[in-house]
C-alpha cells in the first residue's frame, strides 16, 4: 500500500474520530433517532451534557453531514435536527456494534 493511500485514509479516520470519538456524539445520535431533535430537549434527555457541548456536538455533525439542522421562522424561533442518510448508515453500524458488545459480554 502506498503512502499516500495510507495518508489519505489515515485524513479520512481522524475526521471520522474527531466527530464521533467525543462521548456526546453517540448519545446525540441516538437520542436524533428516537425522534428527540430539538436542543432543549435533546438537552434534558442526555445526562450530563451541558448545553455549549450540545451546541458544539450539533454543529459538527451538521457539518460532517450526519445531521440536517431545519430553522422554523416562528415566534420562539424553533429550531430541529434529523438524521441524515449517512447519519442514518452510521447509527446503525453503532448499534450493531452495541450488539456485538452485549454478545461478547454474554458469552463470558
Amino acid at each position: 500500500m502506498s503512502k499516500k493511500i495510507l495518508k489519505k485514509s489515515r485524513e479520512s479516520y481522524e475526521r471520522l474520530e474527531q466527530v464521533i470519538g467525543c462521548k456526546w456524539s453517540v448519545s446525540v445520535l441516538e437520542a436524533i433517532r428516537m425522534g428527540i431533535n430539538r436542543p432543549g430537549a435533546l438537552e434534558r434527555s442526555i445526562e450530563g451534557i451541558s448545553a455549549k457541548i450540545l451546541s458544539e456536538r450539533l454543529r459538527k455533525l451538521t457539518a460532517y453531514g450526519l445531521l440536517d439542522k431545519h430553522a422554523f421562522a416562528e415566534v420562539p424561533p424553533r429550531t430541529e435536527y434529523v438524521l441524515t442518510k449517512t447519519g442514518e448508515s452510521l447509527v446503525e453500524i453503532i448499534s450493531r456494534i452495541q450488539e456485538l458488545d452485549k454478545e461478547i459480554h454474554e458469552a463470558q
